[in-house]
């Protein structure tokens, strides 16, 4: 049986430092929009099912997310589109997420501290922030952001395996498996696949669009 590791519910031992989590889901997908969320959970939050989303399987992730949605101060989830990766790049679409996912949540409340996993981040109006290698599965609030992405980006590709059929989207969530790695070799890429992602699969150049 693997360890169970406890989160941090806090990086500032002050609770008058508001925190906020960030993380993102779909950054490796070759169909469907990267998905970023900042979430701001109570100070010292902790509960065994928030924690890493990639550690949980559906059907914990879907109760996880209602504890999170029933306890969250605050939290806001944004998708950028395969047509903004395309322009810009996972990156620079990634960052902008974060900063649109940022600004709507501190309209509803104000936050002191950004804390965000991996350690791609350029900050948020001058306010401190961590940038955190595998942070999801050391602090509470990003482990909450990271479960609100993963179950709204999946949500979302569920959503579109009902209209583009034909792409597995409903279990494979826009990665690449073989079986979709096949399904866009036999039938072109659609318009929600990411053709920077994806065009060293096509013979031609005119099967890009």
């Amino acid at each position: 049986m693997s360890k169970q590791i406890k989160l941090k519910g806090y990086f500032n031992e002050s609770k008058d430092i508001i925190e906020i989590g960030v993380d993102e889901a779909g950054r490796g997908a070759l169909a469907g929009p990267v998905t970023v969320a900042a979430c701001i959970m109570p100070h010292g939050f902790s509960h065994p099912l928030v924690k890493d989303s990639k550690l949980l399987n559906e059907k914990n992730r879907a109760a996880a997310r209602q504890i999170v949605i029933e306890n969250a101060l605050g939290y806001t989830v944004v998708h950028m589109s395969p047509e903004v990766i395309d322009n810009t790049n996972i990156l620079k679409a990634t960052l902008k997420g974060m900063d649109n996912a940022l600004r709507e949540t501190y309209k509803k409340i104000k936050f002191d501290f950004v804390l965000v996993d991996g350690n791609q981040f350029h900050g948020f109006d001058s306010i401190p922030f961590e940038a955190i290698v595998q942070g999801d599965n050391k602090y509470t609030c990003i482990a909450a952001a990271s479960i609100l992405a993963k179950t709204e980006r999946d949500s979302l590709m569920k959503e579109l395996d009902t209209k583009v059929s034909g792409y597995l989207w409903n279990s494979n969530k826009g990665y690449g498996t073989k079986q979709h790695i096949d399904a866009i070799k036999e039938s072109g890429p659609t318009e929600h696949h990411r053709k920077t992602f994806i065009s060293h699969f096509l013979t031609t150049t005119g099967e890009l669009f």
